[in-house]
């Protein structure tokens, strides 16, 4: 078998799993390990995988802070149909917690108040979609924005959460990786959701295909802390057994 023939059967093999161990394609392809460590570099050197600690994956799982301009820009429809998707779970004179992040802001586009609604807001933007209906009550948070998300973090935004409790946490996310957990790039936002979590009775994640198999600087929570994940079609069957495995219900937004 020649170099170009594993590396094609490396990336299919890494196309159906997400991810591929260097005992199992040195095993699979009767090979060194050596040798596969040797073709995992070539293939990271041309974009194709990243390498971590004896496995490969697709892509880079380590996350940048961006800016919330560039971030809108990014799977705004698949955006839109998670937000639509997670609206409907709003139930008559709910109380609700809203995080931060661009698909908490498609989110916020696709609420109708049932009767009354209750929101308690970390994220200026949905504070300013919901601030145009006349049937929600919002609590906008205090505390140290954070320029690149327009939401707040820190002290003043936490000091709420010890006097109330909510039915549902609507909580974007930079990063899911079933075994680290859920992810920010910024720990004063990842301690803001913690504190966040404990105030609701349900926590339910709203994050596009892209977010998966990821990872920010800061976890927020593990995977088993979490109840809802609602996302796209691109989350790749493997990533949906895991998770289901886990006992996390996932919604497809289609």
């Amino acid at each position: 078998m020649t170099k170009e023939e594993r590396h094609e059967i490396i990336i299919d093999s890494l196309m159906k799993h997400e991810r591929v161990q260097v005992s199992e394609l040195s095993e699979m392809l009767d090979v060194s390990a050596v040798t596969i460590r040797k073709d995992l570099s070539e293939l990271e050197k041309q974009g194709r995988l990243y390498r971590s600690h004896g496995h490969a994956i697709k892509t880079d799982p380590y996350i940048n802070n961006r800016s919330v301009i560039e971030k809108e820009k990014l799977m705004p429809s698949q955006k839109m149909l998670i937000g639509a998707k997670a609206a409907e779970l709003i139930t008559p004179d709910d109380s609700i917690i809203i995080a931060s992040g661009t698909t908490i802001h498609a989110f916020a586009r696709c609420i109708r108040p049932k009767h009354h609604l209750t929101a308690i807001s970390a994220c200026l933007r949905a504070t300013e979609i919901l601030g145009t209906m006349d049937d929600v009550d919002i609590i906008q948070l205090g505390g140290i924005l954070r320029h690149s998300s327009l939401s707040v973090v820190g002290e003043f935004a936490k000091a709420p959460f010890a006097d109330c409790t909510c039915s549902k946490l609507f909580l974007g996310v930079d990063g899911i990786d079933p075994d680290f957990g859920i992810t920010t790039t910024d720990i004063r936002e990842a301690e803001l959701n913690k504190v966040m979590m404990r105030a609701a009775q349900k926590v339910i994640v709203l994050a596009d295909s892209s977010k998966f198999m990821r990872r920010g600087f800061s976890k927020i929570a593990d995977i088993s802390e979490v109840d809802l994940i609602i996302t796209d079609k691109g989350v790749p069957e493997a990533m949906r057994e895991r998770l289901e495995e886990r006992g996390i219900e996932l919604i497809i937004a289609e």
